[in-house]
């Protein structure tokens, strides 16, 4: 959280944020009368210049999706028969998770290659071993809770061409946590820039902008099996997942009354 530089500047050498002089001719609300511009500050409200404060927050809630990131890596001697056991294989995990409930449209191929498997031979420089076929799957499961029964099943259907690279816990519409986390990313802003305000001598004016900066949610990573046959004594708690939010507020700063 920072402050405007700004404002420091302009309340040392007693210049406003227009570049008027506190209390001069010409100073919003200074004028014939002492009357104010409209929309400007109050009657006899001085303006030193704004704060800008940045607020951050966060609210958790038991999360109701879980991403999946599950694969299949198949060798063989030809380019025909990697692709063909990745095919087969893919479709084998791909059908245990519908097995468990999972619907057609949540399963996904996020990813197909096909690559030259090649060794280092000593004497004989880099050979050519075989080929490597690779096919990824996104899974959406929407019942959290039974999650391990479905990976168990996919990951033993796969055997031990499967590939379980990670996981992520979310929500299907987080709406409502998010509006939570704003809310008490608000109160975080506000409070620092009322001490911002005490300790210049100051009180805050009008919100002039909120920014909203949303942080990049990182997945809850699952770690990597390579070679595995069944994972029935893998399980998967979901607790409870935090969103953050963190927003910028500029306020101007007036003077004491």
């Amino acid at each position: 959280m920072a402050a405007d530089s700004s404002s420091g500047r302009e309340a040392e050498d007693g210049f406003g944020a227009a570049g008027y002089q506190p209390g001069g001719p010409g100073f919003p609300g200074n004028g014939p009368g002492g009357t104010h511009a409209p929309g400007g500050p109050p009657r006899g409200a001085d303006r030193f210049g704004t704060v800008t404060v940045t607020g951050t927050g966060s609210a958790a809630a038991a999360p109701d999706l879980m991403v999946v990131s599950i694969g299949v890596e198949c060798r063989a001697d030809s380019v025909e028969a990697a692709y063909s056991r990745a095919g087969a294989s893919s479709e084998a995990v791909a059908s245990a998770f519908r097995r468990h409930g999972v619907d057609g449209a949540d399963v996904r191929t996020a990813g197909l290659n096909v690559r030259a498997d090649l060794a280092w031979r000593e004497g004989e420089g880099q050979r050519l071993t075989g080929y490597v076929a690779a096919s990824t799957l996104t899974v959406r499961l929407r019942t959290p809770g039974s999650a391990s029964a479905a990976i168990s099943g996919a990951v033993e259907a796969g055997g031990n061409e499967v590939r379980l690279n990670g996981l992520e816990l979310t929500f299907s519409d987080d709406a409502a946590v998010r509006a939570r986390a704003r809310e008490a990313a608000w109160v975080d802003a506000a409070s620092t820039a009322q001490q911002y305000a005490r300790l210049a001598s100051a009180r805050l004016g009008r919100v002039l902008s909120i920014e909203d900066n949303i942080p990049v949610q990182g997945p809850v990573p699952l770690a990597r099996m390579q070679r595995a046959a069944s994972v029935e004594s893998l399980a998967v708690e979901t607790g409870d997942s935090t969103v953050a939010m963190s927003i910028t507020v500029v306020w101007e700063l007036l003077d004491l009354p």
